[in-house]
């Protein structure tokens, strides 16, 4: 029988804390929150994985984003207990969870019908979480501004709908790019400017709706 909780343990130590991550709400929270319980029966003995964790039908579907990926990216976003957090690409709602243990409140916006009544459930016990279903691409205008956006996966162009659902002083953190060419990167609203910087490099799959658009070639 697998002791989740002795893999949960495992992760955080060796994925988490190796790489960097010393905010110990972020530890507290990745050893608090059950991870297994935010993916498919079939591929729960995988949980805690060194990689990015598929929770659709198939290989190439939606992913638990990596979880070393995830945390330098909750890190670098800085959230506080007062803060409105955005997540987008919500899939089964483990980021949300985490989140959850952070921020005064997370809207987690999924597109997808099955993964947005997944995470319902399994989010259904936290009343700081509230899921939305709706384009990714889109965001959730109606329910901010907010204080972080953090999208679970990639965008091959820069998200200028998200970036204007910022607050002031908000933070947009993303993986950027394609393959193992991408990085993850924060960008901060100040007033009507927003500016980014490289963290790190990362790989993760690409959101729906954010591929950028085919260039004409002569």
């Amino acid at each position: 029988m697998v002791d989740f909780s002795v893999l949960r343990t495992k992760m955080v130590d060796g994925q988490v804390r190796t790489n960097d991550v010393t905010d110990l709400r972020i530890i507290d929270a990745m050893l608090t929150v059950a991870r297994e319980d935010f993916v498919p029966e079939p591929r729960k003995a995988l949980a805690y994985i060194d990689r990015n964790l598929p929770v659709g039908e198939s290989e190439k579907s939606r992913v638990l984003v990596h979880p070393m990926v995830f945390a330098k990216l909750v890190q670098a976003a800085g959230v506080k207990a007062t803060d409105k957090v955005l997540e987008v690409g919500s899939a089964t709602g483990y980021g949300a969870a985490v989140l959850s243990r952070l921020a005064g409140s997370v809207v987690a916006l999924e597109e997808d019908a099955s993964f947005a009544s997944s995470a319902t459930k399994a989010l259904s016990g936290l009343g700081t979480v509230t899921v939305v279903t709706g384009k990714l691409a889109t965001g959730a205008a109606d329910k901010g501004p907010f204080d972080v956006i953090l999208l679970n996966g990639s965008v091959e162009e820069f998200p200028s709908a998200l970036a204007a659902q910022l607050a002031d002083g908000g933070r947009l953190l993303l993986v950027e790019g394609k393959g193992n060419s991408a990085v993850a990167k924060v960008y901060l609203r100040t007033g009507k400017d927003v500016s980014g910087r490289i963290l790190f490099n990362a790989s993760v799959p690409l959101l729906p709706g954010f591929a950028a658009e085919p260039a004409f070639v002569f």
